[in-house]
């Protein structure tokens, strides 16, 4: 926007330029016309008023470099120009005091070709001459034929250099003195009124999308701007309180719940046959982990917890340590980024559990890539077809279709794990590598740090969604 009045304003100088010169240029020249009027009009009243033995020597004293008269019997001018050179004509004539009784012819044009200098001119003005006849100064000719009393005409020509130009250092300053203003006035306008308000929106976006709990953004700026801060307030709101209703909602149902389950368990106690009693006994556990996994599920974005920075390479090690069966954990940089801990292990503990349960095994590395933190759990189990990428993402999506749950688990562990690095900013992608076997890929934005439940990320640091390259490589 601040380039855009600039170059209007650039363009208004430039036209106002233009117009000045050509004023300047036409002032110039009706200046030197005049002069050369008056000129010719003294020597014209001088010739009719001497002898004409006395009209060589009026002639050779009123000639000079620019200026050249002659006497012939025929006019030099043969078609007058009275657009261009109307108002010499008239001061010709007002100086003669002549009434339109005598013929006079004016002629503006440009000089072409070449015309000799005058017979007594010195070397150095000669010279002049020829050059401004050759063209090698810009100039324009003037010619003049008067018609005098005793029916000879007077001719004369005169040229002049074209106004060269000039830069008007008065323009000059003024423009650079209002494109300061402007560039001022603009930056601090666009700054505070448009730019920064809009900024600020959008990290509060941010952080909101990734759960955060926030103040309202406080409305600034122009009217609409001001009315969209006000429309993302209102949306916080609403969705504040769906997420909190939800989460409400489901602490309720996982309450009542436990208590008819607790009271099916002692009546299955109570069940003389033994193979009845494990049969009911299997499906209350696998009730009562369903509830569990679903609540666990809803409270995967839960924003409730604060958040710490913490080194990755330590949080890694402390996770494989709590492991019934450890990882192998490759070295990486030391980094460190600001999550929810309970939560961020839950989700890493997922994916490496995962990978030991359908791979056999799992391999954990981890390096940044730009502005993003990229954990890769790697396993050698047979993958996931590349159209089912995505769909095992989905709640309760099992790819192994059996009922039992030492095979196929309750289908919520890559959705938690997702739900809760999409509410850091990050993501989780599943790939099969060259080789065989999957490869899960955590990404999470190093930055999150100045921004989760923390101090407002700087305006030149806000970078939402950042992009990383995912490779099939351990």
């Amino acid at each position: 926007m601040i380039l855009l009045l600039l170059g209007v304003l650039l363009a208004a100088q430039i036209v106002s330029l233009f117009f000045f010169v050509d004023e300047r240029s036409l002032a110039v020249r009706a200046a030197l016309g005049f002069e050369a009027a008056g000129r010719a009009a003294s020597v014209a009243r001088l010739l009719e008023e001497a002898p004409i033995e006395l009209h060589a020597s009026i002639l050779r004293a009123a000639n000079s470099p620019l200026v050249r008269f002659d006497v012939t019997e025929s006019p030099q001018v043969q078609e007058a120009d009275h657009n261009v050179a109307g108002p010499v004509e008239d001061r010709i004539r007002r100086l003669l005091g002549d009434q339109f009784t005598r013929e006079i012819r004016v002629d503006v044009h440009d000089v072409e070709g070449t015309i000799m200098p005058l017979s007594h001119l010195s070397p150095d003005m000669a010279e002049m001459h020829v050059a401004m006849m050759r063209g090698d100064l810009s100039a324009l000719e003037m010619s003049v034929s008067i018609a005098l009393s005793g029916g000879d005409w007077l001719n004369v020509e005169t040229r002049f250099e074209r106004p060269p130009l000039q830069w008007a250092w008065g323009s000059t300053v003024t423009f650079v003195g209002t494109a300061a203003v402007l560039l001022a006035a603009g930056f601090w306008f666009l700054m505070t009124g448009i730019t920064g308000p809009l900024r600020r929106l959008a990290v509060a976006s941010e952080r909101l999308g990734r759960g955060e709990d926030m103040e309202p953004v406080e409305p600034t700026g122009p009217t609409e701007v001001r009315d969209l801060t006000a429309a993302f307030g209102i949306m916080q709101q609403r969705l504040t309180r769906f997420v909190e209703d939800r989460t409400r909602m489901l602490a309720a149902i996982g309450h009542d719940l436990r208590s008819p389950l607790t009271a099916l368990r002692v009546r299955t106690e109570m069940v003389d046959d033994t193979e009845t009693r494990d049969a009911l006994t299997s499906s209350i556990e696998e009730m009562q982990g369903m509830l569990d996994a679903t609540l666990s599920y809803a409270r995967g974005v839960s924003a409730s917890e604060a958040s710490e920075r913490v080194q990755v390479g330590q949080m890694l090690g402390d996770i494989n340590q709590t492991l019934t069966t450890p990882v192998s954990l490759a070295p990486g940089p030391e980094v460190s980024v600001s999550v929810r801990p309970f939560a961020f292990r839950r989700a890493v503990r997922n994916l490496i559990e995962n990978a030991q349960r359908y791979g056999g095994n799992a391999r954990v590395s981890y390096d940044v890539q730009g502005e993003v933190l990229a954990i890769r759990i790697a396993d050698d189990g047979p993958g996931i077809p590349d159209d089912l990428l995505e769909d095992v993402f989905a709640p309760f999506h099992r790819l192994e279709q059996s009922r039992s749950l030492d095979t196929g688990g309750h289908g919520l562990g890559l959705s938690i794990a997702r739900g809760i690095l999409r509410a850091h900013g990050g993501d989780v992608i599943l790939s099969n590598a060259p080789e065989g076997g999957l490869i899960a890929t955590l990404t999470l934005p190093i930055d999150t740090a100045a921004s989760v439940n923390g101090p407002e990320t700087a305006p030149g640091d806000f970078r939402p969604y950042p992009e990383i390259e995912y490779r099939g490589t351990t």
